[in-house]
């Protein structure tokens, strides 16, 4: 369909987090394709997170276009790192004049970004909008709930996500589309674009299989980074018990990207027989953290993954690969009716029949719910036809 249009329109996106910055790729991608007299995109790194691997290279490889301006605010209370956030945002949004601020998830860069636009009635485009995990304790489900309804276009990457937003009281409204009259659409998920366009280069790029001497093996993967899991040492241990037991019972091996402060009080538990036999286990591989295309590599040929991590869930499934979800809720509910992942919290005896379960199964049929692999182009062509 070709957009008529004859002005250009200035998007301002705001990232602070690593997951950001790889679901940000996704438009610039698209911007760069097919919309660069179209759309000009300047980017703003709030530095909500810092890491050693958001270096030049890694924007590189990503081909994400490095940031218009940095915010430098580091880590802090939730209270101080966002008020710093909105504070610099605000400045950078008077100066540039966006017709649009584009913010991603559920993150405190996202809650900044979503107070300071709507106070200068600066329209507010949420990708990731209409997620629930209906636990308000999570700073997240309060981050995304207050962005939605600031927003003027929701692009909820899920029908599970978009039914949410309609029983809160959103509605498939006419144009124009503004804070007051949102306009609520379903183009599928970004981080589907992304796992499409970066599978071949990781297979390129990534030698972890061969480092890991994995190659051609069955091997399960595991990441744990939640708090109630990692600060909760009945939690961590029956987790860790878990793999024990999928290594011993199933012979499988296991690659565990795990956080130094997390390995760290692991050990300092040495003296629980689980954790001893967790740390002295050689079929479990605990590695460092791990690069963008290691960790796309290590999903793709996985056999079946156990995470607490609401991207990884997702990421199983755009590689049609089983989840184990090691938290007490999701967001992402479709993937739970699908039969592909199930819910276990940290329970040792949930995790084990739940893996005997998926590995049981013989559907191994992974609907498309996430979308075709378009929805930064959509989301492009939607807001240029609206402007």
């Amino acid at each position: 369909m070709a957009i008529k249009i004859n002005k250009m329109i200035k998007l301002l996106s705001i990232i602070g987090a690593r997951p950001q910055i790889i679901k940000a790729a996704a438009l610039s991608r698209a911007i760069r394709n097919e919309f660069t007299d179209k759309i000009e995109e300047i980017i703003v790194h709030t530095g909500q997170h810092y890491d050693e691997n958001m270096s030049k290279v890694f924007f590189e490889e990503l081909k994400i276009p490095m940031p218009n301006y940095n915010l430098n605010v580091g880590s802090g209370k939730h209270g101080e790192q966002s008020a710093k956030m909105i504070t610099g945002v605000e400045k950078i949004l008077l100066k540039e004049n966006p017709n649009y601020i584009v913010l991603y998830g559920d993150t405190n860069s996202t809650l900044a970004g979503a107070v300071a636009a709507s106070k200068i009635n600066i329209p507010i485009v949420h990708i990731e909008s209409g997620l629930r995990s209906f636990n308000k304790k999570m700073p997240e489900e309060i981050n995304r709930i207050i962005c939605d309804h600031c927003s003027s276009y929701l692009f909820s990457p899920t029908q599970t996500g978009f039914k949410n937003l309609i029983n809160e009281g959103f509605k498939k409204s006419n144009k124009p589309y503004h804070i007051d009259n949102p306009g609520i659409f379903n183009y599928g998920d970004i981080m589907y674009d992304n796992s499409i366009y970066f599978s071949d280069i990781a297979e390129n790029k990534s030698k972890i299989l061969e480092k890991l001497k994995l190659k051609n093996k069955d091997f399960l993967l595991a990441t744990v980074h939640r708090d109630y899991n990692t600060d909760n040492d009945p939690a961590l241990i029956e987790i860790l018990q878990s793999f024990n037991y999928l290594t011993k019972k199933y012979k499988n091996e296991i690659v565990f990207p795990i956080h130094p402060r997390t390995l760290q009080k692991i050990k300092s538990q040495y003296a629980n027989s689980h954790i001893a036999e967790f740390l002295n286990n050689n079929l479990i591989h605990k590695i460092a953290p791990v690069s963008f295309f290691d960790m796309i590599l290590l999903e793709k040929h996985a056999r079946l993954i156990l995470t607490d991590s609401g991207g990884v869930q997702k990421e199983a499934y755009f590689f049609n690969k089983p989840c184990i979800i090691l938290r007490p809720e999701t967001e992402w509910l479709e993937i739970l009716e699908t039969k592909k992942a199930i819910l276990v919290s940290s329970s040792f005896k949930e995790i084990s029949n739940a893996y005997t379960t998926l590995i049981e199964s013989s559907n191994s049929v992974f609907p498309k719910i996430f979308g075709n692999g378009n929805a930064a182009e959509l989301i492009c062509k939607e807001l240029l036809i609206n402007s």
